[in-house]
């Protein structure tokens, strides 16, 4: 039987969504992108956000029509609205067969022979074991990079954040595990793994009793076919200096860091439940710097959390200009059902919220424009991911570039190039957030 599989959210979830393929591909099933030959539909849904949640409940009603018009016999949901959602969704959606929470990746393929045969398929395993997930992933990103989730769940609890009360309590995956898994992607021609979790800093605090996160990076440097290693989700109050020497002295970590701080009024971050400072924050910021002076930062902001003045708010504005991320995006403030802020008095209009939010990435697009310009001239690595239509050019990453959050660089080069291969650029140009360059040595080693 055919199974369409849609997976919204986060590259997490997308990890989720990629296992549960795996054991759909041992059971005998095969996959299509059309919906309306597709048997089966899977939608792994996201809720972090309204947005988030919208764009789940959106794409379930439009795969529910799909049971009248099209193939569909059965529409399975799974992921975090199902996990929050799940008597709603069954009560509201009639056209739903069946519903598994974040914990039963394992249980898809029971799930759907339920769904067949006519039964309404729960399942929701307890969030709180140990996270040890098996089975062969079936990679949906292209072959040429992979997401390594090395730990599920959240302790922080930041008072705008859902994630703990959906994914449980932090657990970190057993090291020799994620070194079999990420030896597996690397046999099936991953060059690239991109280290992801709710907060990758504290991986191995849990189960080894100590912060494992650099020797876990030694570990996967030595692997044979990978050749970058890149860290997200990085909060900066856990950054150690060990961790800084890995990424300073080991070749294949990407010089590279996402430490999303959330703000930088002291004030907020108090009320936003955030265990840092801005002079804490500022600190870690130069000495990165400092010790990896071509490092590529990325960050992520929320505007218009409830309480923040206009105070507040310039001096986001003040610490945007003064530390000139490389990378960075605005989230305008959703608040979420069941978390601490959403009951918070002095919720702030959601025009002001956008206002607020434009401002910063306003900002933030001239000193990335700059950032770029900066960039004319120098000679880097570059992975290609694609080719220009019609043309003798190549889309490609540089290390400063995470997948689908960063920019791109496109390559002119007369040499036919591969996705996933590798090749010295000389930097020519600058877009707005993108690069141009010439392919001045080609190397797919």
């Amino acid at each position: 039987m055919k199974i369409l599989c849609i997976s919204l959210g986060c590259d997490k979830n997308l990890v989720d969504t990629e296992r549960m393929l795996g054991f759909l591909d041992r059971d005998g099933y095969t996959f299509t992108d059309d919906e309306n030959e597709a048997d089966i539909i899977l939608v792994n849904t996201c809720c972090f956000i309204g947005d988030a949640k919208e764009e789940s409940v959106n794409t379930i009603l439009e795969m529910a029509k799909l049971k009248e018009v099209g193939s569909c016999k059965a529409l399975i949901v799974a992921g975090c609205m199902a996990q929050r959602y799940k008597e709603e969704i069954l009560k509201e959606i009639p056209e739903v067969d069946a519903i598994l929470g974040v914990s039963a990746c394992d249980e898809i393929s029971g799930i759907i022979k339920r769904a067949l045969e006519g039964e309404k398929g729960v399942s929701f395993p307890p969030l709180s074991g140990p996270y040890e997930p098996e089975g062969k992933r079936i990679v949906s990103t292209g072959g040429h990079y992979a997401f390594l989730k090395i730990a599920e769940g959240c302790d922080k609890r930041c008072t705008y954040c859902i994630i703990p009360s959906l994914r449980g309590p932090y657990r970190s995956v057993p090291m020799e595990q994620l070194l079999a898994e990420a030896r597996e992607l690397a046999e099936g021609g991953v060059k690239e793994l991109i280290l992801v979790a709710q907060e990758t800093t504290l991986y191995g605090v849990d189960r080894y009793g100590e912060k494992r996160l650099p020797g876990l990076l030694r570990e996967l440097a030595r692997i044979d076919g990978i050749r970058w290693l890149r860290l997200q989700y990085c909060y900066p109050e856990e950054i150690t200096e060990e961790l800084i020497e890995v990424m300073r002295t080991e070749e294949k970590v990407c010089h590279y860091l996402d430490i999303p701080i959330q703000h930088a009024s002291g004030r907020v971050l108090r009320r936003m439940g955030r265990r840092t400072t801005p002079d804490a924050i500022r600190k870690r910021i130069e000495s990165l710097r400092a010790a990896i002076p071509d490092i590529a930062l990325r960050t992520t902001l929320i505007s218009g959390f409830p309480g923040e003045d206009e105070d507040d708010h310039e001096i986001l504005m003040q610490f945007v200009d003064e530390m000139e991320f490389d990378r960075l995006g605005v989230f305008a403030y959703s608040a979420e059902e069941d978390t601490p802020a959403a009951s918070f008095p002095d919720q702030i209009p959601e025009e002001e919220r956008e206002r607020r939010r434009d401002a910063v990435m306003e900002l933030q697009q001239a000193i990335a424009f700059e950032r770029a310009q900066e960039q004319i001239g120098r000679e880097m690595e570059v992975m290609i991911e694609g080719k220009v239509a019609d043309e003798n050019a190549f889309v490609g990453r540089t290390y400063m570039d995470a997948p689908n959050v960063d920019g791109l660089i496109f390559v002119n080069s007369d040499a036919p190039l591969m996705s996933g291969d590798f090749c010295r650029v000389r930097v020519t140009g600058a877009l707005e957030y993108d690069l141009i360059g010439e392919c001045i040595d080609e190397f797919t080693e």
